[in-house]
Order: C-alpha cells, then structure tokens, then sequence
C-alpha cells in the first residue's frame, strides 16, 4: 500500500485531489459546532485545500502525509514562509498554522496528538484497502479524546459494482462496524452517483464516544 501510494503522487496519478475546498465540508462543518482554536487532525491529508479551508476558520491543523511530494506542493502553493522541525521519526512542517506531518499516520502516537481535538476525514480510510480499515479506525479512536467531534467522508457504490480501488468502496454496514464501537455515527448526506465511477458519497458526523458509553 505503501508503495503504491507513494506511486501515484510521483505519477501524478491523483483524481482524488481537488482544486478546491469540498462542498459538504464548507456545509456541514460549522453546523458541528467545533469551536475555533480546537486543533484538527486530518490523516493522509495530501495537499488537500480543505485543510485551508479550516485554518481559515481558526482551527490549527494537524495533517498527516506519507508523500514528501504532496506535502512541498502544498506548502509551495501557500506562498507563507515555513518552519520545519523533525520529531519521532516525523519530518515536521509549519505554515502560518497548519503543521504537517510527514510519514506513516500508524507510526503517530498519542503524545504527539495530545493538543488535538476535532478531525476530518475525505479520502484516508477510502485509500486503505480492507485488510487496513480495522487498523486505522482503532487508530484514530486512540488519537482523539472523548467527545471530539468530526467530518467523516465515505464512499460506496451498489452491491456488485465494487470495483478496484484506491479510491476503495466501504458500505455502510462496515463503516458501522469499524467506528460504531468508539464513535456516535449521524448520517448526514447522501450524493448522487457519480457518472462514470458509480461512487455515492455519504457524509457522517462523528462523536468518539467517553468510557462509560
């Protein structure tokens, strides 16, 4: 996975990336009523504008990249001076506040996300293939603290029409059983197919659920 993940950016094989901030984002986010100064987590970030979209909006961002390319052309495109820094076994890089860090999102830990408080996900968990999502969904309940409050983007297509990936089809069934243990899960939209690919985005709050629930 890795490799091919590292492929794609080095190919420029990238559709999932977009030019702009995503619609559901820029609609749903304030209706999660995050407040501003709440730091955000947005694993395999790329070079995604959303990220400035909520640092926009006063949330520090912290993104997590494993592709050195994604995370230059992201900072070349702000056009703001950059501080880097280098921490376990990270390569750290600041403008104006957003942090990105570049490596492996499983090989970040607690400590490092201590200031973290809300998180948004478009294209992390679609980008896995299966045997990778139970992984990564215990992963990010350990990262965000009870009652952290988030941005879960998925797609899914009708059964049979599955297809390869990335990006990877989840229904909403094992979407359920890989959060519904850590998280409360409210649907809030569902899009249209879309011509061509046959992918249905469905949008989700997400709550990470205290110890006694």
């Amino acid at each position: 996975m890795e490799n091919e993940w590292l492929s794609r950016w080095r190919a420029g094989r990238i559709g999932f990336h977009r030019d702009a901030p995503h619609p559901a984002l820029c609609h749903h986010w304030p209706l999660l009523g995050v407040p501003p100064g709440v730091k955000v987590l947005v694993p395999l970030c790329g070079k995604s504008h959303d990220m400035r979209w909520l640092s926009r909006r006063e949330h520090p961002v912290l993104g997590i990249e494993l592709a050195t390319l994604a995370v230059e052309q992201f900072l070349a495109e702000g056009g703001e001076p950059v501080s880097r820094y280098r921490q376990a076994g990270f390569e750290i890089s600041r403008q104006v506040n957003v942090e990105l860090w570049c490596g492996d999102f499983f090989h970040f830990h607690i400590d490092q996300a201590a200031e973290v408080g809300a998180f948004y996900d478009r294209a992390a968990l679609i980008a896995l293939p299966p045997a990778t999502r139970q992984r990564y969904a215990f992963h990010l309940a350990q990262l965000v603290p009870p009652g952290a409050r988030g941005l879960f983007i998925s797609l899914n297509r009708a059964a049979g029409e599955e297809g390869a990936g990335p990006p990877f089809h989840v229904s909403e069934e094992e979407l359920r059983e890989l959060f519904a243990p850590n998280f409360r899960m409210t649907l809030l939209e569902q899009g249209a197919p879309e011509p061509g690919s046959g992918f249905r985005e469905h949008v989700w709050a997400m709550v990470r659920r205290g110890p006694v629930e």
